[in-house]
């Protein structure tokens, strides 16, 4: 799917002083999951993607939208068609973690500067070409195992996707949890598409847990975690910050009652202390998505496309500085600016990379949010 873009802009005060070289367009392809099992991640990502300006600093900005349809195989063939037909300067891909792992190689192997909107565990050269906007693993699993601290819990069960996103939380929580006196398992798997978890619920279940936490993404978060309670469990259960949107709360209802999410602060900006450097990030991208989608339809996942272009239009006017849209040496400046700005405020943090931190964030992007009367409420900020 091809999305052409007749959009108003928005107003964005950026210059591009200094700059010699002529005016050129800037291409910036984009890979979601508008369609398929993780639409519920790649729907506001392709919504969000469609509220872009389209002007920088005096210069047209062409955004290419593709369809990766929650499947990583498609992925791969969108980026080889953004980078070869397109030559686009930016990559902004990955809904689900196996598409970003797909999307890095890609990228790296091009020397394409790629925005992920997935954690993924990209290292060497992929590492180098590879940003993500969602918070890091490690961040968001010391959030978890505080509050399990906090609260005398010392054992903690595991469900999660059988995939990269399942396996590369299982490796943050081996890192830090002797850190909170915490024992992992046992650990039990599932499919993106398995319509029933009942053997790994009864499992669970069985040895008896302090806490169990759900790894896994969009609406299939809500089954786990519904298994579970219908089954008898009466623990604390958790999920990760894959799982916080409208669909989880429609789909889990009572069942995820009083369950803990981590999460960014994003899906509940109205309730961050004013001082939050995210509060005013979060209103200003709440009122432009809601205006075309209605009340209620943020999600935190379009947040991080918004933190994409928040990351590229800070880095756009340097990267102009030295070179023109359109070469090598335009994309390998915009990625060593990407690494280098300081202090970008998006929807979800603040971002401050470093050759060997590609997430940038720190504590600012992370809250932790309960689910009470059917809604998320913010209990640790």
């Amino acid at each position: 799917m091809k999305t052409k873009l007749s959009i108003k802009p928005l107003v964005i005060a950026l210059s591009l002083i200094g700059s010699g070289a002529a005016l050129a367009d800037i291409n910036i392809g984009v890979s979601v999951s508008a369609t398929g099992s993780a639409a519920v991640l790649g729907g506001p990502e392709k919504n969000t993607a469609e509220l872009m300006p389209t002007s920088i600093g005096g210069e047209k900005v062409n955004w290419i939208i593709l369809d990766e349809a929650s499947d990583p195989t498609a992925t791969v063939k969108n980026v080889a068609k953004l980078i070869n037909e397109h030559k686009v300067d930016l990559l902004i891909a990955g809904s689900i973690t196996p598409a970003a792992m797909a999307a890095a190689g890609a990228a790296a192997e091009s020397k394409t500067p790629l925005i992920a909107l997935a954690p993924n565990p990209a290292d060497g050269e992929k590492l180098k070409w590879t940003f993500t906007t969602p918070q890091n693993f490690a961040l968001m699993a010391e959030g978890i195992l505080e509050h399990m601290k906090a609260n005398n819990q010392k054992t903690l069960g595991f469900i999660g996707f059988a995939d990269g996103y399942g396996e590369t939380w299982i490796k943050a929580l081996d890192a830090v949890k002797a850190k909170y006196g915490v024992t992992v398992g046992p650990i039990e798997r599932f499919q993106r598409t398995d319509t029933s978890v009942t053997g790994q619920a009864v499992k669970l279940i069985a040895a008896k847990p302090d806490a169990i936490l759900v790894v896994a993404s969009g609406a299939p978060a809500a089954m786990p975690h519904s298994t579970l309670v219908e089954r008898g469990y009466k623990g604390q259960i958790y999920q990760t910050h894959g799982a916080p949107s409208p669909a989880f709360l429609k789909i889990g209802g009572k069942n995820v009652e009083g369950g803990i999410l981590v999460a960014g602060p994003l899906i509940e900006w109205e309730q961050l202390s004013d001082s939050h450097p995210s509060k005013k990030a979060g209103a200003e991208y709440a009122k432009l998505y809601e205006g075309k989608h209605g009340a209620g339809s943020l999600s935190s996942f379009g947040g991080h496309v918004w933190d994409a272009w928040a990351l590229a239009s800070r880095a756009i006017p340097a990267a102009k500085k030295k070179a023109k849209p359109g070469t090598a040496e335009f994309r390998a400046a915009l990625r060593d600016a990407i690494e280098s700005e300081k202090d970008v405020v998006g929807v979800h943090g603040v971002f401050n990379m470093s050759p060997t931190d590609h997430s940038g964030h720190d504590r600012r992007a992370r809250v932790l949010l309960q689910v009470q009367n059917g809604a998320f409420k913010v209990i640790s900020k």
